[in-house]
């Protein structure tokens, strides 16, 4: 049974196997990368709190100036 959901029958395919190692080294890249972007928001989210970038409630609405088209 387990041959018959794995798609092979009399042995592995090498196009299979590479296919299914280049998926898995593209998953384990994609995870690092999602590690990554997670550490620098947690970063730019820490630096929002401390005050280490420009806050948007220190506008003041009613003094604010419209947009220009």
């Amino acid at each position: 049974m387990a041959k018959a959901l794995l798609g092979y029958v009399g042995g592995s395919d090498p196009r299979v196997l590479s296919e299914m190692r280049r998926l898995q080294q593209r998953v384990q890249d994609l995870e690092s990368e999602l590690i990554r972007m997670q550490a620098e928001n947690d970063a730019l989210t820490a630096a929002a709190h401390h005050g280490d970038s420009f806050e948007l409630d220190s506008i003041d609405v009613s003094q604010a100036e419209p947009a220009l088209a």
